[in-house]
């Protein structure tokens, strides 16, 4: 692991592979961190410089919730501070969940700093211009994350996440998670503190159509819920998209299917 001073805070990152040609950096999700993409970092490592970056109060920070310092715009500040300071040129861009809403940001106010932009079901919801049926008011999705994150600040950690992981991936999830998913998860239960007060904006089609580079879409063939239909919305709009969606795989298609999921960002990159 190494740190990079970023806006006053030490982003820790892991460096791994080739130097030539641009390097893949990676964003973690919600309650992830850098250890979330050691099951890709084989495959993506032998024929690319992979950096995978923790972002603001995740592992291996130890963070108690509090504060204004944790926020979309925050994050998508420090990152493209990060890779301004990695001086290695434009780089790949790949971000999954929050992630993808951190990278496809960085990418339509920064284009700059990119070559390449690859979202694997970035988090966030659609504005009337993306989707006709849209209603506005509260989130139901935010409400389920303030529920959990509630439960997190009142000392009920596991109950929160296990809301939290169940509302994204179908009751009982949590209980039939490996330990060491789970852990990384416990490691960043506090950021969901945080991150129902993100106030995170739509996306919208006039976002999408400012994206200026190659952009990857991947999903996982078998997600439900809101984050197929962001994804879809979005590849429709962005000018230069690509979707691929992974068989028999779910929100973390990356972890479900490491093999398939590299080959298909590889394939990418080599076009």
């Amino acid at each position: 692991m190494q740190t990079l001073r970023v806006n006053g805070y030490d982003m820790a990152y892991l460096d791994v592979g080739h130097a030539e040609g641009p390097p893949l950096v990676c964003v973690h999700g919600s309650l992830n961190d850098f250890r979330i993409w050691s099951c890709v970092i084989g495959p993506l490592s032998t024929q690319h410089r992979v950096i995978c970056v923790s972002l603001r109060h995740f592992f291996p920070e130890q963070w108690d919730g509090t504060g204004n310092t944790y926020s979309i715009a925050q994050h998508v500040d420090d990152l493209a501070a990060f890779i301004e300071k990695l001086d290695a040129g434009p780089v790949t861009l790949m971000g999954h969940s929050r992630g993808g809403h951190i990278a496809f940001r960085v990418a339509q106010l920064r284009p700059a700093l990119l070559h390449r932009l690859i979202l694997a079901e970035p988090g966030g919801e659609i504005d009337a211009s993306l989707d006709p049926g849209f209603k506005g008011g509260p989130s139901p999705l935010l409400a389920r994350f303030t529920t959990a994150a509630d439960r997190i600040a009142a000392g009920d950690i596991e109950g929160g996440l296990a809301f939290f992981v169940d509302t994204l991936e179908g009751a009982g999830r949590w209980q039939r998670l490996p330990p060491a998913m789970k852990q990384g998860l416990l490691d960043n239960a506090t950021t969901l503190i945080g991150q129902v007060r993100d106030e995170r904006p739509p996306f919208s089609k006039a976002d999408a159509e400012s994206i200026q580079m190659p952009t990857l879409f991947i999903g996982g063939e078998k997600t439900k819920g809101l984050l197929p239909k962001v994804l879809h919305a979005l590849a429709a709009h962005v000018p230069d998209a690509t979707t691929v969606m992974i068989p028999n795989t779910t929100h973390p298609m990356f972890e479900q299917a490491p093999q398939k999921f590299s080959e298909v960002v590889l394939d990418f990159l080599a076009s």
